[in-house]
């Protein structure tokens, strides 16, 4: 792949911003208070590229003037990205609103529990048109990223997706896309045949390509086979679909995704493989003591994309994606805590004695 050497942004996002509401171990049924995330997959990459990884990035995104607009535009200044925003008006009763995910973080044998408030979200308002590309990019950038919770959002935001990567590819930047295949939403967006069709429309103007067995098989409609009694860690499951996605996707270059093992919801198994031009890598594995397992994934994501800007070999890059991702699940919320001097020392084999 050919990455800019400069641009006035790293990274552009394209996304939904959303506010998750998380009362930790307490069930939300019995819950007396929550802590509030600013989150979205999209939004997660660039915030993450900017306050741990130091590189410049932005996020175009629907925005709505009321208080949970104000508090989640505040959170996007302090990670450091540049926004880009669609406004929309509330009407003081019914919206539009920014989403809220609700959350719960489980304890032990007692899984996560994730669930939406999506009715009437700005975001998927968002249609083509609705964003100067040509300004945004007038300054060059070398990535443009999106995904596909935002594309099941509605009718529109695919083709906003599609026309943001055309303008990113126009200007020479590479285009990522995270296959995120949410069952919860595409049911509500028309099912399995709209997102296979929907997602592979996205898919051919994709150059880095972010998911695992379940996300290609379900999102792209790509045949694997049986998952089903195999360790999560075995890479070769994933390993072998990937002659059809070089059959059936021809411009996608890199393939990459995490790979866990849960034996409780705080004790994981944690690795990650990537498939780059043909030649495959797996990342080490270690064990997870997880606090907060929200956005791990888009941890992961951040961390290798930057690796594969900053020069790195592929290698380096899945290792860099793989660190990053394991120390995000020890901090509350979707975002990151971590710095790039952490990320690389235990990219590099460090460990958790104490820092003195």
């Amino acid at each position: 792949m050919n990455i800019l050497a400069s641009g006035e942004l790293d990274l552009l996002s394209l996304g939904a911003l959303v506010h998750r509401l998380d009362p930790g171990i307490i069930p939300f049924r019995k819950a007396s208070e929550c802590r509030i995330h600013v989150s979205g997959g999209e939004f997660n990459v660039a915030a993450n590229l900017a306050d741990c990884f130091r590189l410049k990035t932005g996020v175009a995104a629907a925005m709505v003037d009321y208080p949970i607009g104000d508090l989640i535009a505040e959170r996007v200044r302090a990670m450091g990205v540049k926004p880009f925003y669609k406004m929309f008006a509330h009407d003081g009763v019914q919206g539009p609103n920014m989403a809220t995910v609700y959350s719960d973080q489980g304890h032990g044998v007692r899984a996560p529990v994730v669930f939406y408030n999506r009715c009437n979200e700005a975001a998927a308002r968002l249609k083509a048109g609705d964003f100067d590309w040509k300004s945004i990019m007038a300054g060059g950038i070398r990535w443009f990223h999106s995904g596909g919770i935002f594309s099941a959002l509605s009718k529109t935001t695919p083709e906003l997706v599609i026309e943001g990567m055309k303008a990113a590819k126009a200007v020479g930047a590479i285009v990522s896309f995270d296959l995120n295949f949410r069952e919860k939403l595409w049911k509500i967006s028309g099912g399995l045949e709209t997102a296979q069709k929907t997602l592979r429309s996205i898919v051919e103007n994709v150059d880095v390509l972010v998911g695992n067995e379940e996300d290609l098989q379900k999102g792209l409609g790509i045949p694997g086979p049986e998952v089903a009694g195999k360790s999560k860690l075995d890479p070769s499951t994933f390993f072998g679909m990937m002659d059809q996605v070089a059959k059936q996707l021809p411009n996608v270059k890199v393939v990459a995704t995490t790979l866990r093992e849960v034996h409780s919801t705080n004790r994981h198994d944690w690795s990650a493989v990537a498939w780059v031009e043909g030649k495959t890598y797996v990342a080490p594995t270690c064990q997870l003591d997880v606090i907060d397992r929200v956005g791990g994934g888009d941890g992961f994501a951040a961390g290798f994309i930057y690796g594969l800007l900053n020069g790195e070999s592929a290698e380096d890059a899945l290792k860099l994606g793989w660190a990053h991702g394991a120390l995000l699940t020890t901090f509350p919320g979707d975002t990151t805590m971590a710095t790039v001097e952490h990320v690389r020392a235990f990219a590099q084999g460090g460990s958790a004695r104490i820092q003195r």
